[in-house]
């Protein structure tokens, strides 16, 4: 099949979204198959036998970036167009962040009561805001009269609830597929690597338990709850120290680990290139996001053996056991309870325990099964165009 991937910036050292979808080139490609990038940016990295780029031009205005994502598309006479959230013109369309809607409801919360109010009428009245708004109308109407057979890739039944909720999607127009993992390069034999020589980076001694939380957004994935249950720790005796690694504008919570007393038992680590060795030191993966349709850092946690803490707003926690690999939270901003299944990790015996069934549910989750999913998808529209097509002629 000639398949085009279209995205704003194909780099995977980006963040989650281009990660995936230079992993799903990569799968693509060595399945057979002919790929088109069509993005905004496109790596020189990332460039390889079998794929073919088309960088679209210098456009301020959402709007008119996806129109002209259209407009090159049109010409490409593609079999599959596969979307990534960035346009409206394609036969699949996965948005990756989730639904718009819920997000910004989930956003909210992050601020003060009183500030609520303020922030939706900006939304409203925000430039920005308004095409964004636009775009994801554009999104979730009519298919384009040329693609009547369009589908809507949800990456968790959290996000395919929000879509029907939010978007008025129908089920029938939606089709589950979680995020993969490679098992491979996300293992547990990197810890005979890595582990010891991060931990002394980290000046974390082996009689510790080293939390970890891998992000960019560091407010909108919990690390303020993180650091107040830390703080909570310390008080109960625990002897834990929290790893941060990413994340830009780090000042304001090394600020906020100070006030808490905490400053001792957390390290900012910031950008990283990979965070494998770091999933290698760590002890437990906590992660109490606000919202985050499938993280892929949860997964790849889970790969590397690590139990896990997160909230029922990550449709990854859809993948998790809870007390057998991990926790998953009702409230992000419950430090208490947060605090508690912190603890719960606390003991060497039960994390090896949890590793192993951690490990195990992501052997059912690689990435090699992602992409075979996401082809029988490109199989069905290739079905869905060849009955129309017949009958038309």
């Amino acid at each position: 099949m000639r398949i085009g991937l279209v995205l704003d910036r194909f780099d995977r050292r980006l963040g989650g979204v281009e990660q995936w979808t230079a992993q799903l080139a990569d799968g693509l490609l060595s399945r057979g198959h002919e790929v088109h990038v069509v993005a905004r940016s496109i790596a020189e990295r990332e460039l390889r036998p079998g794929l073919t780029p088309h960088e679209l031009p210098a456009i301020s205005s959402r709007l008119k970036l996806a129109d002209a994502a259209a407009d090159l598309l049109c010409g490409l006479d593609l079999d599959v167009i596969h979307d990534m959230g960035f346009g409206w013109y394609c036969d699949v369309l996965q948005p990756h962040g989730g639904s718009r809607i819920a997000a910004n409801s989930q956003n909210l919360n992050l601020s003060p009561r009183w500030a609520r109010p303020i922030r939706r009428m900006a939304a409203k009245m925000l430039p920005r805001y308004r095409e964004f708004d636009a775009l994801c109308e554009r999104q979730y109407s009519s298919p384009p009269a040329d693609r009547p057979w369009r589908v809507v890739l949800a990456i968790s039944k959290m996000v395919r609830n929000d879509l029907e909720r939010h978007h008025r999607l129908r089920d029938s127009e939606i089709r589950l597929v979680y995020n993969g993992v490679d098992t491979e390069r996300f293992s547990p034999e990197s810890r005979a690597l890595h582990r010891d020589v991060v931990r002394r980076q980290l000046t974390v001694s082996p009689e510790q338990t080293l939390h970890l939380i891998v992000a960019h957004n560091l407010e909108l994935k919990g690390v303020p709850a993180l650091l107040r249950a830390m703080a909570l720790l310390q008080a109960a005796g625990q002897n834990a120290v929290l790893a941060v690694v990413g994340g830009k504008r780090i000042a304001r919570y090394e600020r906020l680990s100070q006030r808490l007393g905490v400053e001792g038992r957390v390290r900012f680590v910031g950008a990283v290139d990979d965070p494998t060795p770091y999933y290698a030191a760590a002890d437990v993966y906590t992660q109490p996001t606000w919202y985050d349709p499938c993280s892929l850092v949860l997964l790849e946690a889970l790969a590397c053996g690590l139990p896990v803490v997160t909230s029922r707003f990550n449709g990854a926690g859809e993948l998790v056991t809870p007390g057998v690999c991990g926790d998953v939270l009702d409230d992000p901003s419950d430090v208490v309870t947060l605090a508690a299944a912190m603890m719960r990790w606390s003991s060497a015996a039960t994390r090896s325990a949890a590793g192993i069934a951690a490990r195990e549910s992501m052997l059912a989750n690689t990435l090699d099964r992602n992409v075979d999913a996401i082809v029988s998808v490109y199989d069905e529209i290739m079905r869905a165009r060849g009955r129309l097509t017949s009958r038309a002629a």
